[in-house]
């Protein structure tokens, strides 16, 4: 029977229709479509949007007969944590290990920038300045500040570098590992272009590696440099994007890391080609047994201290991290949301950029409406820093709490001295790559036990 022999009208059929198949599906049609209509790649912000093993199929064993828990109003939980005492005269303290990771000035507003420091002083932890140079506003509202040294160099003076509390040197980011970073030229202002010494108004396309070497004794080179710019007080951080983290790590500590900083695939509050968000690098889960592996191999596990980042959103995760072997973890992603980005204040404007709050990741082209990923003054203008910061800071302490529940929980005197052995697994995958057993089993694939 034909859709006209049927009771109703041929254009009542059902609304949701099988897919053209599983490979194939919506979106991916989608892609094509906009592909050939267009002739270029699709960019975007916001991480992969594939489901990945995740923190989310870890769980802890909070302790009973076994364990004995602590009480939450009357035993301490320590947070704090020091970064950078390896060589560095001065190294850093922070009362949260979480901190804020590198968003530059040109992807984001003064007014964000200035809103990110205000929000990690108040609760002690340190912030980043992204590529494109330190702002007095950043600088000004950040009790301690990270300078990132990245392969464009934009912005990047002596001056400056003596400034900060520690500078990181950026060989690779989550999103892009093997990639330069973009900024189109909406977002490149008269005082973006100045600080980056670029035409205005031009799109423009970082480096993907560093100019001035090819490997990881000319990274030792420029360590030394660094060190001695700044008079040996800055530590110094090596990041790099999640692939080969064995490696990786191993090669940044020869190097004279005094930290190391580990960003998954599924950060990534830069834009960048949609490629590459979804198929290059690998997840944050899968990243950081290797890495702390590296570390215990070469005796330098908590010597030189491991940052993890890369869809880090609650207090589990920060835990999570911490039991699996990290020192301290960076948001992005999630410090954007806290300071107001996404918010359904603004849902009328998000659905006039064919969008809604929630969903928008188009913040390369700098019509956020909440102020935060845009360089336009009128749109900018939208940020107090103060309130904004005020939101960070009340997340930041939120997340810190949860972790120290957690810890407790497991009863355990310090965030750092969460394990292994307080995590179990909910899926075969995430088991493998935490190297923790999967739940009710004593089974961790790949390694000796069973069930």
């Amino acid at each position: 029977m034909t859709a006209h022999d049927s009771k109703g009208p041929a254009h009542a059929l059902p609304q949701t229709l099988p897919r053209f198949s599983a490979t194939f599906d919506p979106h991916t049609l989608s892609e094509i479509r906009r592909a050939a209509a267009t002739g270029i790649y699709d960019i975007r912000g916001g991480g992969t949007k594939r489901k990945l093993p995740h923190f989310d199929d870890l769980l802890f064993l909070g302790a009973s007969m076994s364990r004995y828990p602590l009480e939450g109003y009357r035993e301490k939980c320590g947070t704090e944590v020091v970064l950078g005492n390896r060589f560095a005269k001065k190294p850093i303290y922070l009362k949260t290990p979480v901190t804020i990771a590198g968003m530059s000035f040109g992807a984001l507003s003064a007014q964000a920038k200035e809103a990110l420091g205000r929000g990690a002083s108040i609760v002690g932890t340190s912030t980043t300045t992204g590529d494109g140079g330190m702002t007095p506003e950043e600088r000004g509202q950040s009790q301690t500040l990270v300078y990132q040294y990245l392969p464009s160099r934009y912005g990047m003076n002596p001056v400056d570098l003596r400034k900060a509390d520690a500078i990181e040197v950026v060989i690779g980011q989550g999103a892009k590992p093997g990639g330069g970073g973009m900024l189109l030229g909406q977002k490149i202002s008269d005082r973006v272009a100045a600080m980056r010494n670029l035409p205005k108004g031009i799109d423009q396309r970082s480096a993907c590696r560093h100019p001035d070497w090819t490997g990881p004794d000319d990274l030792e080179i420029k360590i030394q440099e660094l060190r001695e710019i700044t008079d040996w007080e800055k530590p110094i951080y090596v990041k790099v994007g999640a692939c080969r983290p064995y490696y990786d790590i191993a090669l940044a500590v020869k190097a004279g890391a005094d930290v190391v900083v580990l960003d998954g695939m599924q950060g990534g509050t830069a834009a960048t080609q949609e490629v590459f968000i979804e198929q290059v690098g690998i997840p944050i889960l899968s990243a950081i047994r290797p890495a702390v592996q590296a570390l215990q191999d070469l005796g330098m596990h908590r010597k030189v201290q491991l940052i993890v980042s890369g869809g880090i959103r609650t207090g589990a995760d920060v835990a999570k991290a911490l039991a699996l072997g990290a020192d301290a973890v960076a948001i992005g992603t999630a410090a954007l949301v806290a300071l107001g980005d996404n918010d359904p204040h603004w849902q009328a404007e998000y659905e006039a950029l064919g969008t809604t709050a929630g969903a928008y990741d188009d913040w390369h082209e700098g019509r956020d409406p909440a102020g935060i990923t845009t360089q336009d003054p009128e749109l900018a203008a939208r940020l107090d820093p103060v309130k904004a910061g005020r939101r960070l800071a009340n997340y930041l302490s939120v997340m810190t709490l949860e972790a120290q529940t957690i810890a407790r929980a497991c009863g355990k005197s310090h965030l750092h001295n969460l394990e292994p052995e307080d995590l179990v697994a909910l899926t075969v995958e995430a088991a493998a790559m935490a190297g923790v057993p999967l739940a009710g089993t004593q089974w961790i694939p790949g390694k000796t036990g069973g069930y």
